[in-house]
């Protein structure tokens, strides 16, 4: 793990990755090439999932170059955790997530980091608010977003007054989460900070989702599973903390 202590550094973008060696070896430079040019003093924290295509080895050969660090976890444990693990070691005050796979593009990054310093707790990169869309999905796959969101709507009012509470490209103050055990199942971690974090102000930044440079998409049935688990625990942990709350009154 290369760690450069003594530099500063404003922002901390966290890839969490599997598999996604041919994606990040294009993925970094480009992410260096957006931020540095916007005077971003920045990092790139890569938590890999023991990835057996060397994903791991390449982001180290690119930390000689750029400002990486790698963060190896022993087999899959999944994206949201990875996440999780990602802010353990990251220095930034303001923390992007985004995926390894192209379909986040790296020009939006500014655009969020600049609502976070401009007072907004959370910038959610959004695919459905107006000059947001969505490239190449299947009828099928827009069902699942779609369906995906309405379930959110239904389950968590948190959620209801953002447009895309299930994106997966996001920015945020680290201070939104100081002292809140976050514990997502799946990928969706922005559901896990939206119901557990301590914000008041949000904004969503339209954006293209493109489609996956390489690789295999994360959507499967584990993965919808994974949802609807994750979705009942959040229920369960709002029912516990107003229960709390009443009783402490």
């Amino acid at each position: 793990m290369r760690r450069e202590e003594q530099r500063h550094v404003d922002v901390s973008v966290i890839l969490p990755t599997y598999n996604e060696r041919d994606n990040i070896v294009r993925l970094i430079p480009e992410i260096h090439r957006v931020l540095a040019s916007n005077n971003i003093d920045y990092e790139i924290v890569v938590v890999d999932d023991n990835s057996p295509d060397g994903t791991a080895e390449v982001a180290r050969q690119l930390s000689k170059q750029y400002p990486v660090t790698v963060v190896v976890r022993p087999r899959k444990l999944g994206l949201g955790l990875a996440v999780v693990d990602g802010v353990k070691v990251a220095r930034g005050e303001i923390i992007v997530v985004m995926d390894a796979d192209f379909q986040h593009p790296p020009d939006v990054i500014p655009r969020l980091i600049q609502k976070v310093k401009e007072g907004y707790d959370i910038a959610i990169a959004s695919r459905y608010v107006e000059g947001g869309k969505v490239e190449s999905w299947s009828l099928i796959r827009k069902i699942a977003s779609k369906g995906a969101i309405m379930l959110a709507h239904a389950f968590l009012r948190e959620t209801r007054s953002i447009k895309d509470p299930v994106s997966g490209f996001f920015a945020f103050s680290k201070r939104v989460i100081a002292d809140v055990d976050l514990n997502p199942i799946g990928y969706k971690v922005l559901l896990e900070i939206l119901v557990k974090g301590r914000w008041s102000r949000i904004i969503e930044v339209p954006y293209i989702f493109k489609s996956r440079a390489s690789g295999k998409s994360k959507l499967n049935i584990r993965e919808i599973t994974n949802y609807l688990v994750h979705l009942t625990h959040l229920l369960a942990y709002r029912v516990r903390s107003r229960r709390s709350h009443h009783s402490l009154r």
